[in-house]
């Protein structure tokens, strides 16, 4: 008995899911799925004949060689000591305040992420300098390690940042656009974050005890010696905003600065970049097998025109565009707490763009002002970033919360559970940014038009 292909689409999304949740590796369950799939609707031969080219037409793509440098890149500022330099020039700066220490920590954050665009390494990297500081002026457990655990998710969308890159090649958006899109929604979580901690502290006096205020010399070193680090920001970012040379130049332009910065202080040994090189290599395949299976479940669905039927649905229920986006939004809330950030965005993007699409006036509405009153290339770039938003919060979402792990790792003195209920004010004020960016879409798009009014 043939299946109908919208049911089979359906059950390879509950076996997709089914797999995910038996801790199946990501990439795996996609190949499986995808693979056979593609077999019962198309017979053995066509899975082959994908085969033979696929994997090679995938990873030979030159914009995908912009994500090893950029892991690269972050793999190495992890053990140059980027990072001690920056929480040391933010507790310089802010440390003397209540609750001081972990808003220079979520400053840290920020500006390591900055540079490595991975939150889990952001999380990691922070923790084992940051919270030593926090518990020597006996911050609340909850407090310290959820402040880092959600300073953790910085990482996601700060610029540059390789899920956003990943993003912008399966809506085929400009990656430069959408890095520029990124910096006020940045900007605002970082406001946001240290405001909560002001709330926090204010609330509770005890959980934030003040630091010490640093004197005029440490104030003065601990800036200076951030200086380097914002150089080299503004040197790769600065460079491909201005249009010096396109994201994969600048990511190889940032590897060099890096990899100088650890030369000049001598924080970087053979040993340590040999390591960072074999992150490198893991990393950057466990995204492209995760790619792979990605497109094999794209093809898949493709065939069966899973995603237009979708689009077809959920344009005939008669329900408002807004009320869709908002519903696709708690859809990737709720699947942050099966699978990673860069697995959901592979896998969701390609059935949710499309119906956004679809709301938005049709496939070929660019410039067409009904739907969300955008075109349809400023949706992509405010999609991309309220998606992107929504998948941080993921990481620190019961029951998988990786940044959360990661954090009670390197805190055993505190129990998981103060974790996750110290990040819950963060979770709160991260709604409140995506509701703030839902309602003035202008936070998003109005950077990218101001630059590219000026060139």
């Amino acid at each position: 008995m043939s299946l109908d292909p919208i049911t089979l689409g359906m059950i390879g999304l509950a076996a997709l899911v089914a797999l995910i949740a038996m801790r199946m590796p990501i990439a795996y369950a996609m190949i499986l799925v995808g693979g056979i799939g593609t077999m019962v609707m198309n017979g053995p031969m066509t899975v082959m004949n994908q085969l033979k080219t696929l994997a090679y037409g995938q990873f030979s793509n030159y914009g995908l060689s912009v994500v090893p440098m950029f892991v690269l890149m972050g793999a190495i500022a992890a053990k140059t000591g980027m990072s001690q330099a920056l929480f040391r020039a933010a507790n310089a700066w802010l440390g003397w305040a209540r609750g001081g220490t972990a808003m220079a920590a979520i400053a840290g954050c920020a500006g390591f992420g900055a540079v490595s665009g991975s939150s889990l390494a952001t999380a990691s990297t922070m923790g084992k300098i940051a919270l030593p500081e926090l518990k020597r002026y006996n911050y609340a457990g909850s407090l310290a390690t959820g402040s880092l655990a959600a300073g953790g998710v910085l990482g996601i969308l700060i610029p540059p940042s390789v899920v956003l890159i990943i993003y912008a090649i399966i809506v085929e958006a400009n990656i430069v656009t959408l890095f520029m899109a990124a910096m006020i929604p940045g900007a605002l979580a970082v406001i946001f974050f240290i405001a909560t901690i002001a709330l926090v502290v204010l609330i509770r006096p005890e959980a934030g005890p003040k630091g010490g205020a640093a004197d005029r010399a440490e104030f003065i070193a601990a800036t200076l010696g951030m200086l380097p680090v914002l150089g080299i920001f503004a040197i790769v970012l600065g460079g491909i905003y201005a249009g010096f040379y396109n994201p994969t130049p600048g990511a190889a332009v940032g590897v060099a600065l890096v990899l100088l910065y650890g030369l000049v202080r001598r924080s970087l040994g053979l040993g340590a970049l040999l390591e960072s090189l074999k992150e490198t290599a893991s990393t950057t395949g466990m995204i492209y097998l995760i790619l792979l299976g990605a497109e094999l479940v794209k093809i898949f669905m493709s065939r069966i025109r899973m995603p237009q039927a979708a689009a077809e649905w959920i344009g005939a229920s008669g329900l408002e565009p807004m009320t869709v986006l908002i519903l696709l939004l708690l859809a990737l809330i709720l699947l942050g707490c099966l699978m990673d950030s860069l697995s959901m965005i592979l896998l969701v993007i390609p059935f949710f763009w499309p119906v956004l699409v679809e709301m938005n006036g049709g496939l070929y509405a660019m410039g067409d002002n009904t739907g969300f009153g955008m075109s349809t290339e400023d949706l992509k770039i405010w999609f991309g970033i309220l998606a992107l938003i929504v998948v941080e919060l993921g990481l620190i979402t019961p029951p998988v919360g990786m940044n959360v792990f990661v954090i009670s790792a390197l805190a055993r003195d505190t129990p998981m559970w103060d974790t996750f209920k110290g990040v819950m004010p963060f979770f709160a004020a991260e709604l409140v940014r995506v509701a703030v960016l839902i309602a003035f879409p202008g936070l998003v798009l109005w950077l990218p038009a101001f630059i590219r009014s000026l060139s």
